[in-house]
């Protein structure tokens, strides 16, 4: 996931009724709550919190005003992200506490503060779902070695379960011992905190063309013809035992994934989508499209990041793609919505204005297989930038 600024910009009221009233929506004539959320990162301080080593009460008051600007705006769910990089927002028996809390990783913040204890209470006090958003292979980001990690951080207790590619340091998929890992740390979260569901974003093997994992390849992918699809079966794998994990322990709480927008180009892939970009299937070993098919995920959001129009990956092909998709299954489709790509110096048009983002919202609410929609990044949603100072006028209720 990405982000940049914005400025502020105003949409005429007439456009946003259009937008809003719109009745074709079968979804909205039916029971179900249509999920209308945000990301709220906190790796490299992204949203939250806004700086390292803040006081509690500080961050409490961070936390308190996203959260009244979320409700403000008739959104429901918050996607909050509490394990960005082998670190935890939360005490946790397992991962350091994160350095964007404190400032050093394994340290903790002022007064132990429990970021994500304070985030679930806050949410649901104001009626908000809140899905605890974690990272499961990313250990650094760059120019940080593993003796440099805090010393209880799993990937500096067991390098061999790490291998790095471009400068940076992951856990490999690759091996059970991970794989365990990682379910393990959910399962925590689960066991000890009242989340409404959790959520992974579109990390997953770092690059196509990578020897780092040859030898467990070896060890481990003998039933197998290619390197490829090993990989890919090492992420099932990860995905399946997550989702049997978490409804083992609390069959209400939701499970879902935030893939790349492009499952694979049809010229590569005879199912996939008429887009020309950058494929999670054959370059990340992510097969999402499978994982809604056989319903191993309880929600899938797309990042649908690019314009109406953009030849080589347009909004609309990719939005009925992954309703085809969905179609006939009891994952739930949402969208991912690039907000922050909107900016009055934008060097494409389209996103110079919040216009776009309501011609995307028209369309997904012609959808019926689309069961909502999620805005990146919290940043993009605070008082002044342009998507906000259209969603108040007419919120989300």
């Amino acid at each position: 996931m990405k982000f940049s600024k914005t400025t502020n910009i105003i949409i005429p009221f007439f456009l946003i009724v259009c937008l809003f009233n719109t009745n074709n929506r079968a979804d909205e004539n039916q029971n179900e709550k249509i999920l209308r959320g945000v990301w709220v990162s906190t790796v490299s301080n992204i949203d939250f919190p806004s700086k390292r080593g803040l006081s509690a009460e500080e961050m409490k008051n961070e936390a308190d005003f996203m959260l009244d600007i979320i409700q403000s705006l008739g959104l429901n769910a918050v996607f909050l992200q509490v394990r960005p990089m082998g670190d935890a927002f939360y005490p946790s028996k397992i991962y350091p506490w994160s350095a964007f809390l404190s400032g050093k990783q394994g340290e903790a913040p002022d007064q132990q503060f429990d970021a994500l204890a304070y985030w679930v209470e806050g949410a649901h006090q104001r009626g908000i779902q809140i899905h605890a958003w974690i990272n499961p292979y990313r250990v650094t980001s760059g120019k940080i070695t593993l003796d440099k990690l805090a010393i209880n951080n799993p990937a500096r207790l067991h390098p061999e379960w790490t291998f790095e590619h471009d400068g940076k340091i992951y856990l490999n998929p690759g091996l059970p011992e991970v794989r365990e890992l990682v379910v393990s740390g959910i399962a925590e979260i689960v066991q000890n905190y009242n989340v409404d569901g959790i959520h992974i974003d579109d990390y997953f093997y770092p690059a196509r063309k990578m020897t780092q994992d040859e030898e467990t390849f070896r060890q481990y992918g003998g039933d197998f013809n290619n390197i490829e699809d090993w990989r890919r079966n090492n992420v099932d794998l990860l995905i399946q035992m997550i989702h049997q994990t978490i409804h083992q322990i609390n069959p209400n709480v939701v499970w879902g994934v935030s893939p790349a927008g492009i499952w694979a180009n049809q010229p590569d892939h005879p199912l996939g989508s008429q887009t020309r970009g950058n494929q999670t299937y054959f370059n990340l070993f992510a097969d999402s499209r499978s994982w809604v098919k056989n319903e191993w995920v309880d929600y899938i959001i797309p990042q649908i990041y690019w314009h109406i129009g953009f030849k080589i990956a347009d909004f609309k092909t990719l939005v009925d793609w992954w309703a085809d998709v969905a179609e006939g299954t009891s994952t739930k489709l949402y969208i991912g919505m690039a907000i922050y790509r909107v900016n009055s110096k934008s060097k494409t048009p389209e996103w110079q204005t919040a216009d776009e983002i309501k011609r995307q919202l028209d369309y997904i609410r012609t959808k019926k297989q689309v069961r909502g929609t999620v805005f990146f990044t919290m940043n993009d949603l605070k008082p002044g930038t342009p998507v906000y100072e259209m969603l108040i006028k007419f919120p989300f209720k």
